[in-house]
């Protein structure tokens, strides 16, 4: 379940909690709230917003199917104006950010106690949701990094490979030419590689002296 259905499914559960009959922008942008919190706090631009002072458990999470339940026309209007925002950002899919960015405009509900209590502004608000944006990019961008590190490691060179298992590379070299190491050659060119999971295909276990 990514962020966008994470929020929308938080809504229909606030709406279900609250008894009401349909799904309001209320619950909605709870959702969102709840979907970018930590440990119950939601933190945009220089506010942090506290789910609990609006009576929700974060802790919670729904559980089950999601129910069937109606949207308001409200919400189906804020869901429109959130498409179009990912559509003007050349993006196909509606984030979490861009429901966010749709209550820039609403002084009603939720989002005006929001507007009043920490004195947020139609700009003020985007401009922290936009910075939510790319400090999400950046964070997948990061782990992908990250995960590209680590596969490249796999592959290590002979030297590398010999300190690991703490041997001369000339140890190494021989390992890989009587073939009790097995090794890759890069495309065309003469390096050579190994494969961090056959390290200890050279290793035997010691039988103690009897």
């Amino acid at each position: 379940m990514n962020d966008t259905e994470s929020a929308i499914s938080f809504a229909i559960f606030a709406a279900k909690q609250r008894d009401a009959g349909e799904v309001e922008p209320d619950h909605i942008l709870l959702g969102c709230l709840r979907a970018i919190s930590r440990f119950g706090i939601a933190t945009l631009g220089s506010w942090d917003i506290d789910l609990e002072q609006f009576g929700i458990d974060w802790t919670r999470q729904p559980a089950g199917p999601r129910p069937k339940v109606a949207f308001s026309q409200e919400v189906v209007d804020l869901l429109d104006r959130a498409a179009l925002i990912a559509k003007s950002t050349g993006e196909s899919a509606v984030g979490v950010n861009h429901l966010l960015a749709a209550f820039a405009h609403e002084e009603r509900g939720l989002m005006g106690e929001l507007k009043r209590s920490h004195g947020i502004g139609n700009t003020s608000w985007r401009a922290a949701v936009a910075q939510l944006a790319f400090a999400q990019i950046d964070g997948a961008k990061a782990n992908s990094a990250e995960i590209e590190t680590r596969r490249v490691r796999d592959y290590l060179t002979p030297e590398q490979a010999a300190e690991e298992l703490g041997v001369h590379v000339q140890t190494m070299r021989a390992y890989i030419r009587s073939g009790r190491m097995p090794a890759f050659r890069l495309a065309g060119e003469r390096a050579i590689r190994i494969l961090r999971a056959d390290l200890e295909k050279v290793l035997e276990p010691v039988v103690g002296d009897k």
